[in-house]
């Protein structure tokens, strides 16, 4: 397949690197020192899995110099979405997907929007990885995985070559029939852990432990699973706590990758995903007090403070 990787940061940078060294023909789209960093020194990946290294990534700034693809994975930060999106669309040919492994449920709203619905496919990443350096990706702990699949729930040539291509690079992957439900089930933890080790500066074993942020977090989530419901996905009833239960598997230490943006001054999320749960309450009456109090608490730091 010829794939290419629309922001190469944490999951595009991991998932990339497998793509290539499993014999996709990868090109990755960069920017900055990212981008000089993968033409002198290639892309490396530190892994719990085992290090990688990409040692002559094809690697570019400039999108349409690529050509159409088979696929594009595009993980850019949600605010670049529709610049993005418009960046990629000479590499879209007639039967082209674009799966989007970004987070929140707004994203394919924009990519249909720009690329049209044919192009667009519904995916969903579960990894924990993040640029270290220019040219180097750190992948924390051994989860790594891919679910995508079709809007319609049928499984097209070319979500079935994805899955194989993934699975002879050894990327844990998932072809799903509904996978808007996917996406609003990861969103429904996301908003939850994200909201939650934001506005709290802590790690995800703090506040399961505590009874009123343990109360908070499962209240967080009870608020998309509300709002998911009445935009017609089947979610359970009951979800949010399923998703609690999942929260106290996991390691105590662990945060979001909004949580780190703070402590880095950088842009935030929360507009796309708290923010975008209070106002589709807002639009249907549904209250998210919660939620609407995480993003108005996180107002002033959501720009980002270099």
């Amino acid at each position: 397949m010829r794939i290419a990787i629309m922001g190469s940061g944490g999951v595009g940078g991991y998932f990339g690197a497998r793509l290539a060294l499993g014999g996709a023909d990868v090109t990755f789209i960069a920017r900055g020192a990212h981008l000089a960093a993968m033409r002198q020194n290639g892309l490396r990946v530190e892994s719990p899995l085992g290090d990688l290294h990409v040692a002559n990534p094809q690697v570019t700034d400039a999108p349409a110099t690529i050509g159409p693809v088979d696929l594009v994975l595009f993980s850019v930060k949600l605010w670049d979405t529709e610049v993005a999106a418009r960046a990629v669309a000479p590499l879209i040919g007639p039967d082209t997907g674009v799966i989007s492994f970004q987070n929140g449920v707004h994203k394919d709203e924009v990519l249909r929007r720009v690329l049209g619905e044919r192009a667009v496919m519904g995916g969903v990443s579960y990894i924990a990885a993040t640029i270290g350096e220019p040219g180097l990706i750190r992948h924390a702990g051994k989860l790594q995985k891919l679910v995508f699949g079709e809007y319609d729930g049928q499984h097209s040539s070319r979500a079935k070559a994805f899955l194989d291509a993934c699975l002879s690079s050894g990327i844990e992957a998932e072809l799903n029939a509904d996978i808007r439900r996917a996406i609003w089930e990861k969103f429904v933890f996301l908003v939850g852990l994200s909201g939650t080790t934001t506005t709290i500066r802590k790690s995800i074993g703090p506040i399961r432990s505590h009874p009123q942020t343990r109360a908070l977090l499962l209240d967080a989530m009870r608020e998309v699973v509300a709002v998911g419901r009445a935009q017609g996905v089947a979610l359970a009833e009951d979800f949010a706590d399923n998703r609690l239960a999942f929260c106290d598997s996991l390691p105590a230490e662990m945060t979001s990758s909004m949580h780190h943006d703070l402590e880095r001054g950088n842009r935030l999320e929360v507009q796309w995903l708290s923010g975008d749960v209070a106002e589709r309450g807002r639009a249907m009456q549904i209250p998210t007090p919660v939620n609407r109090a995480i993003y108005d608490i996180l107002a002033l730091q959501a720009s980002g403070n270099r």
